[in-house]
């Protein structure tokens, strides 16, 4: 369990310093296709800083997820199945998995200012509620 905690601690500061990089990209006024890009960017790693504690999780307590075009769901599926996180965060969490499918399968001038401040705007909330139903496991 201690070599779990240490792998969550380290994904948890990562996601940190992406999410205040994205406070300092979403400061600025005028944004331009690269400002979104880089906004685009930090979402995309902040969700997938979220899956990697989750897999770690899972891992720890033997449970695999079958490699399939749908992991991703069903990571979501089993964490909810095994009461790592509740109902309501996945709903919250899958948001950021269908911008993330998103994101890996598009191109940067593709993106739109408003659905990334939506994004944005919710993942401090989103990342505080992660952060309150893996306590258990950063210990």
């Amino acid at each position: 369990m201690d070599n779990l905690v240490k792998q969550i601690a380290a994904e948890i500061e990562h996601v940190e310093k992406s999410l205040n990089n994205l406070e300092t990209a979403m400061a600025i006024k005028e944004k331009s296709v690269i400002e979104l890009a880089a906004i685009a960017t930090f979402l995309h790693n902040i969700y997938n800083g979220i899956e990697n504690i989750l897999k770690r999780i899972l891992k720890a307590k033997n449970i695999i997820i079958p490699k399939s075009d749908t992991w991703h769901k069903d990571l979501l599926k089993h964490c909810v199945s095994d009461k790592i996180i509740h109902r309501k965060l996945s709903e919250n969490l899958f948001e950021y998995l269908t911008f993330r499918h998103f994101f890996i399968h598009s191109y940067g001038f593709m993106l739109e200012e408003s659905p990334l401040e939506d994004l944005a705007d919710n993942i401090s909330r989103v990342w505080t509620e992660f952060l309150a139903a893996i306590e258990y496991y950063r210990k």
